[in-house]
Formats: structure tokens, C-alpha cells, sequence
């Protein structure tokens, strides 16, 4: 009763209220799973496993070859010392390793990988009417309202990428495992591939997907007034390519003129946007794709000054958060207001929903430097002091919005008549009788709300009768 007589004072818009209710259809409705998949998915890969575990042990002679220590122990008894058997770990060692070293690596990136978790996770949470209920939790996430996945967690499924990939699960469904063998060397792959091909659409019906197109660059592209880039979405460039452009000076076409300096401008976009630096372009596997040490710092610089609006937005909004602290009166920045009331801070998105900070503070960073700090769940699930900036702001707010966006075409593709059943990040899931338009869904789809007044916006999809990343 204290908790409901404290959130009084801070009432729920009607807006939200409408995508909450929509988000309970959308549980409601569930999502139908095939079910002979399914169980001869985890049938074949028990199958394997036990062929893997059976070599393993006849080439070690370990009684556990499944056991770290066992199995580090006859690594280094041949040759191979290995400080652990994480999957990375094991991969750098296959690539000095041979003989029967190499088969047992081999057999051990086989016996570790979990393909089979997410189809007993659907078998755990299948209803009796064949359907998975409850895949999502509204709200999940904190400090942007994005969803969350629950049960199987559709969140986080794994890709996609072979092209047969109707021939392979047709395979596994008539139970011909002996022949994925034979034509694949890793069968935990191929049905850690088929995984998102289990959830399938009722009878007389397909599946209709369609997902926004690079929406967390366009919203803050928008949000920020950078030029160059609402043209090069207008005009529906390539945007690591117009990035590049941009950055270097030089026209870059994909597989043509400089195009190797593209995947330079794809690994700058997707690092860089949200105030990462070198640190950020390593954790998006800079150094992997071929690009040295020495050249990042440079790297960082490049985008920063070929995006200035965006780099004077992190400013912008890390001094009206600090200032609105400080003072505790509103400010406001490139249409958004901050507030503080009740301890907390608040910034109204564009949308007019509000994100909220509790019991806000400046302190002094690791730097030197002011800095925010509000409480909150912490990476451990503990209630804890956090630090924030304005580049992470911008982060929550872009994602923030693109949630909006998402939640709100859904709201007009449901009273359209398309349904969704499941929603992934910047993806829907529709389940509709076959011969619906999938233009007409994207029209829909790419229809800017009234206070994202010049916002370009652009979604692709395609029909299926399972799903899949296409």
C-alpha cells in the first residue's frame, strides 16, 4: 500500500497504458511451435553428442574427456599447455594445433556448444495448445522500457546463415540424422542454426517479418541535426559507406571505388555513436577485422569530426542533466526537457514519455571530472550507485526512442488487422493468413508518429512459414 500511495504521485500516461495492454495480447497470443522439430532436434544432437564423447574417449582414454582438468592435464602431457578451454581459447589453439591434439580440440568445441538448450527451453514452456506464452516482459529494461525476453529468451537467439537452410530442417524433422553427418562436419551448429525455424505460424497462416532499418543511427542522426546523414538516408545510401565518405574525404562505394575503407566506417558506426573510443572499437572486434592498434586513436578522431552534431549533442545533454541536478529547475536540449521531482531526474523523450533517474548526484569520476551518479541495478542485480554521462544519456535516449517507435507501429500494424506474436529488438513477428501485403505492412511500419516530424524512417521484411534471419 506505501509503494502504490508513493507511484501516485507519479501516474502512468494512458500511452503507455495502451502499449501495455497490447503487450498482453501479444503474450496472450502466444506463439506457435513445431513441435516434431523440436523433439528431433534434441533427439539428433544427444545422437552426436554421445558419437563425440565416445571418440573423445577412445582417442584420450580419459574416463571424462568432458572434465576441465582431465582434459587441460592430457593437453599438456601432449605438448599443448592450455591455461582453459573457453571456447576462444580453444580456437586460437586449434590453429597451431595437430594430430590427434587438434581432433580432441575439435571434438571438444563440438561437446560444448549448447544448441539444444533453447529447444528444451520451448518443450519447458510449450502450453498444451502447442503455443509458447509470456516470451516477453514489458518493461524490462530499466532505464529505456525496452522489452525483455523471458522463457526462451527470443533476446538473444543465434543467427541464421545457411542457405539451405529449408533442406537442413527438413532433414532433422524426418529424423535423417545420419545424413546431416555425412554432409556437415558440426551438427551442434547446423541445429544451433535451425533454433529460430522452430517457432512456425498456425495453420493457413504465415509469418510476415519486418524490422526497422538501422533505427538507432537514423533516430540520433534526427535527434542531433546532423545533416549528412538525413541525406544519406534520404537518398537510401549505404550509411558505412557515406560514414566512410565523410570520414576520409573520398567517394566509397560498396565493392567498388575505396571500397575497402567501408568496413573502416561499419566498425566506426558501430562502435562510436554512444562516446566509445579505442576501447569501443576492440570490443567490436576492431583488431580482428585487420585494423592495427595504431591506427584506432586516429580512427576515433575521424568520426568525431566528420560527425559534430552528434559529438555537441552528448555535450549538450550531459550540461542540461548536470545543470537540471544542480538547480533542480527544468532545462531542456534539442527537444527534450529534464526535470526534477521527487529525487529523481527526468527526461521527456520527443514521444513525451519519461525516463527517470533516481536520486540523482554530481560527483567526481575516476578523471577528475564532474560526473552523474544515480541509483539503480548495478551488473551484479544490486541496488547501487551508478555513473553516468552524456554520451550515455544519448544512449538511452536513442534507444529509448526506438523502442517508442517499435511499440507504436505495432499499436497501428494491430488495428491494421497484423497481429504480432513475438518482437525482437527492431523486429516484429506477424501472424496473418496467407496473401496479406507485405508492402502494406512496411508503409504502415515506416509511418513516422506525429512528434518525429522529420525522422526517416525505413523497414524491409519478408513471409515465411517459419521464422528466421533472413
Amino acid at each position: 500500500m506505501a509503494i502504490s500511495q508513493k507511484l501516485n504521485h507519479y501516474p502512468v500516461p494512458q500511452s503507455e497504458w495502451n502499449l501495455y495492454w497490447m503487450d498482453q495480447r501479444i503474450n496472450d497470443r502466444g506463439i506457435k511451435v513445431d513441435q516434431q522439430l523440436v523433439q528431433n532436434a534434441i533427439e539428433c544432437d544427444q545422437t552426436y553428442r554421445s558419437q563425440y564423447f565416445t571418440q573423445s574417449q577412445q582417442i584420450t582414454k580419459l574416463e571424462n574427456p568432458n572434465s576441465p582438468i582431465q582434459l587441460k592435464n592430457w593437453l599438456n602431457d601432449h605438448g599443448l599447455p592450455i591455461e582453459s578451454l573457453a571456447k576462444a581459447t580453444v580456437a586460437d589453439a586449434l590453429k597451431k594445433a595437430t594430430g590427434n591434439v587438434r581432433k580432441v580440440l575439435t571434438l571438444r568445441q563440438l561437446l560444448s556448444k549448447s544448441s539444444i538448450k533453447k529447444y528444451q527451453a520451448m518443450q519447458n514452456a510449450m502450453a498444451p495448445d502447442g503455443r509458447v506464452h509470456g516470451l516477453l516482459q514489458f518493461y524490462g529494461a530499466t532505464r529505456t522500457g525496452r522489452w525483455a525476453g523471458r522463457l526462451v529468451q527470443v533476446q538473444n537467439l543465434p543467427r541464421n546463415s545457411l542457405p539451405e537452410l529449408e533442406d537442413v530442417r527438413a532433414l532433422v524433422k524426418q529424423g535423417n540424422y545420419e545424413s546431416l553427418g555425412l554432409i556437415y562436419d558440426s551438427v551442434p551448429d547446423l541445429l544451433s542454426q535451425l533454433i529460430r525455424t522452430a517457432f512456425i505460424p498456425k495453420e493457413n497462416c504465415s509469418f510476415y517479418v519486418a524490422d526497422f532499418s538501422a533505427v538507432e543511427a537514423r533516430v540520433i542522426a534526427w535527434l542531433s541535426g546532423e545533416s549528412w546523414r538525413q541525406e544519406a538516408f534520404a537518398n537510401n545510401k549505404d550509411i558505412y559507406c557515406a560514414s566512410a565518405s565523410q570520414m576520409f574525404g573520398v567517394p566509397v562505394v560498396k565493392h567498388g571505388i575505396n571500397g575497402a575503407l567501408r568496413q573502416k566506417g561499419k566498425i566506426a558506426e558501430l562502435a562510436l555513436g554512444y562516446g566509445g573510443s579505442v576501447g569501443a572499437l576492440k570490443a567490436m572486434g576492431a583488431t580482428k577485422m585487420g585494423l592495427s592498434e595504431d591506427e584506432l586513436p586516429d580512427l576515433v578522431t575521424m568520426w568525431r569530426e566528420a560527425s559534430p552534431k552528434i559529438v555537441q549533442f552528448w555535450w549538450d545533454v550531459d550540461q542540461a542533466a548536470k545543470q537540471c541536478i544542480k538547480t533542480h529547475l527544468p532545462t531542456a536540449t534539442h527537444g527534450m526537457k529534464f526535470t526534477y521531482r521527487g529525487h529523481c531526474l527526468f527526461i521527456q523523450l520527443r514521444s513525451g514519455r519519461k525516463l527517470c533517474y533516481p536520486k540523482p548526484e554530481i560527483g567526481i569520476n575516476r578523471f577528475g571530472s564532474e560526473s552523474i551518479t544515480f541509483m539503480g541495478i548495478n551488473p551484479i542485480k544490486k541496488w547501487d550507485r551508478i555513473e553516468t554521462y552524456g554520451a550515455k544519456l544519448v544512449e538511452n535516449i536513442v534507444q529509448a526512442t526506438s523502442r517508442d517507435l517499435l511499440a507504436l507501429a505495432m499499436l497501428r500494424l494491430e488495428k491494421a488487422g497484423y497481429p504480432s506474436v513475438m518482437h525482437i529488438h527492431d523486429e516484429t513477428v506477424i501472424e496473418a493468413p496467407q496473401g496479406k501485403s507485405l508492402d502494406e505492412i512496411i508503409r504502415i511500419m515506416t509511418q513516422p508518429p506525429t512528434w518525429a516530424n522529420g525522422l526517416i524512417l525505413n523497414a524491409a521484411g519478408f513471409i515465411s512459414n517459419f521464422y528466421k534471419k533472413d
